[in-house]
């Protein structure tokens, strides 16, 4: 979608898909298709994975869990989240953590979107 621009002194850029030095509308960077849930992965490695997701109304994501912590912020319109089997309603402009290795699910209760930052442990190296 966009070209990835590199930093000064050679070092590449950790972040894909987007604009650099632009001010960004991230609602905008991914469609609410019908019957569909739509994603732009923003970074991914061993320590973070960021991605924005488009749920359409009545889509979800099943119960599971992740290897690490799982901040969900809220960019538009209204969703379940369940967390350990208790409901949340974050809405636009909140965020909510969804905790490393415990059971979570999200469900749009209208058109969705949200950023998804998931920060994962160092791995141990002996």
């Amino acid at each position: 979608m966009f070209r990835e621009a590199g930093y000064a002194g050679g070092m590449e850029s950790q972040l894909k898909n987007i604009p650099m030095s632009a001010v960004l509308a991230l609602p905008e960077l991914v469609p609410c298709l019908p019957g569909q849930i739509a994603s732009v992965t923003l970074s991914t490695n061993e320590w973070v994975r960021i991605t924005l997701f488009a749920f359409s109304l009545g889509e979800s994501l099943s119960t599971h869990s992740a290897g690490g912590d799982a901040l969900v912020q809220v960019l538009e319109g209204q969703a379940r989240i369940v967390i350990d089997g208790r409901e949340f309603r974050p809405a636009a402009g909140e965020s909510i953590v969804m905790p490393a290795r415990v059971p979570h699910s999200v469900h749009a209760e209208s058109d969705f979107k949200m950023l998804l930052t998931v920060v994962f442990p160092p791995q141990v190296k002996f």
